[in-house]
């Protein structure tokens, strides 16, 4: 097995902390101490609170990582000593509103002003032979609840009021090192949790870091352990990888170690099209040149498709899944994956939905991978205004996706056919922005409603109004805007021929 292999992007552009930096009394960095200044005061407010009733607090997980990133801690995840009850009762005294988040599981979450908190009791949690739900166990000390968390790197706290750092497992020096490392053995870990396996992917794409060895190998045995966890959780970790800066580092930690199997088969068969006698590209290669391709088209908040887009992202990921199962030799030695797109629509409609995607990602995420092909014949021969009406149409609501789909999927390292395609995709958008500035495109329908099309044939609701529907929208198509009149009397001239 070969170990992926790409540059670590976190060393140019993260912020990073040097763990040898200089700290102050309580533990904290530079840059941890400016970003830990836009913590709201309430928070302090609520350590004292715990404090003076005989418990400890603190900030933890995921903030605590942010601070020494220099990133300000938006979500404020507390652990402390007291028990559920407790908890709540010392919340309702500091908050506005409270709320149980998930109190079997001890955790509380509480308003007070603009400040959000959720604090939950030290505890340890792993997955029954056969459950899909942890089973939780309350625990003692700080240091113990850090042992159960997914990395080192989100093991460290921040002890209230203070902001005293307790970090038990060198979590800093992994942050400084761009590692992921787990608290305990990684496989006792990822078999405690094996969500955590999800974790490692998402969070080498999130944060730019690498796994430790024993991570990775852990990862590889128990790959089959993400079995017992529900589709809604690996979905939303999966999520969150593909939104995040590096996705391409999470998938190929994924495929390399087996992860992908479980999760994305249909990605992991795509290295099985690697073709010894190169007559053909390296799909899975490809597949993630693409993905990248496709973000770097991503727009900004007030673009037709900002960043991160989800759809698009999924869309690049599994636009070529139908051509393994497509691929066929011909005798004079070319290779040919005639129908991947349709076979590879059904595929990623098939997948999402066991992932538990909702029904709208299912249905464009696939409509994309069904419609990616479709304008390499315009490369070759100018369509139609009435291809190019049908191409808009088709797309719909999907078209600025469709656009940066298309262009992302060119990867060939030929200079000339790569301008070519760009240079013909360049003339399709600006057919397509003059016939709608002509025809209002994004708005074909026929000149004709059903209501209309009734009361002309003297017909009752039924299925022949959809097909006269449809031969008016195929006339639109065609003709392009002809007028009600004009309209009429095809529709009339249709009605006769038929009856």
């Amino acid at each position: 097995m070969t170990e992926p292999t790409h540059d670590n992007p976190r060393d140019a552009v993260e912020p990073g902390v040097a763990a040898s930096a200089p700290v102050d009394d309580r533990g904290l960095t530079a840059t941890a101490r400016a970003a830990l200044e836009h913590l709201p005061v309430a928070l302090a407010v609520l350590g004292h609170l715990f404090t003076r009733a005989g418990h400890e607090i603190a900030l933890v997980g995921g903030p605590v990582r942010d601070a020494f990133l220099g990133v300000a801690p938006h979500d404020l995840d507390l652990t402390t000593s007291a028990r559920p009850e407790e908890t709540e009762r010392i919340l309702t005294q500091w908050g506005d509103t409270t709320w149980d988040v998930g109190k079997d599981f001890g955790t509380i979450g509480a308003r007070r002003g603009e400040t959000v908190v959720e604090v939950t009791t030290y505890r340890t949690e792993a997955y029954e032979v056969g459950s899909r739900k942890p089973t939780v166990s309350y625990g003692d000390t700080l240091t113990g609840d850090l042992s159960r968390r997914d990395f080192t790197v989100n093991a460290m706290a921040l002890r209230l009021p203070d902001l005293e750092l307790v970090d038990p497992h060198e979590g800093l020096a992994d942050l400084e090192a761009g590692v992921l490392r787990t608290p305990v053995g990684a496989v006792q870990s990822f078999d405690d949790d094996p969500l955590r396996i999800m974790r490692a992917a998402r969070f080498a794409s999130q944060l730019g870091f690498d796994v430790e060895m024993d991570v990775m190998d852990a990862m590889e045995e128990m790959a089959p352990r993400l079995g017992i966890v529900s589709a809604e959780r690996i979905r939303a970790e999966l999520e969150r990888l593909l939104t995040s800066r590096w996705p391409r580092r999470g998938l190929e930690l994924m495929v390399h170690t087996g992860v992908a199997d479980v999760v994305l088969p249909e990605v992991a068969s795509l290295r099985e099209t690697v073709d010894e006698h190169r007559r053909h590209k390296d799909v899975y290669e490809h597949t993630l040149t693409v993905l990248e391709q496709a973000m770097d088209l991503e727009t900004g908040p007030e673009g037709p498709v900002p960043a991160p887009d989800l759809v698009l992202r999924l869309a690049a990921l599994l636009h070529d899944i139908g051509k393994p199962a497509t691929r066929r030799f011909l005798p004079d030695g070319t290779v040919t994956f005639h129908g991947h797109d349709h076979v590879g629509a059904r595929m990623a409609a098939r997948r999402l939905r066991a992932l538990r995607f909702d029904k709208q990602t299912v249905k464009d995420v696939s409509r994309l991978v069904e419609l990616h092909l479709r304008f390499h014949g315009y490369a070759d021969a100018a369509w139609s205004d009435s291809a190019v009406r049908r191409y808009v149409t088709d797309a719909g609501p999907l078209l600025e996706r469709l656009h940066r789909l298309t262009r992302a999927d060119v990867t060939t390292r030929n200079r000339r056919k790569a301008a070519m395609l760009s240079h013909a995709y360049d003339d399709l958008e600006a057919r397509i922005a003059a016939l709608s500035r002509q025809e209002e495109l994004d708005a074909i329908r026929p000149e004709l409603d059903g209501g209309q099309i009734m009361a002309e044939l003297g017909l009752e609701p039924g299925p022949v109004v959809g097909e006269a529907y449809h031969f008016l929208l195929d006339l639109r198509m065609e003709k392009g805007p002809v007028g009600p009149e004009a309209a009429r009397q095809a529709l009339r001239s249709w009605w006769a021929a038929r009856r």
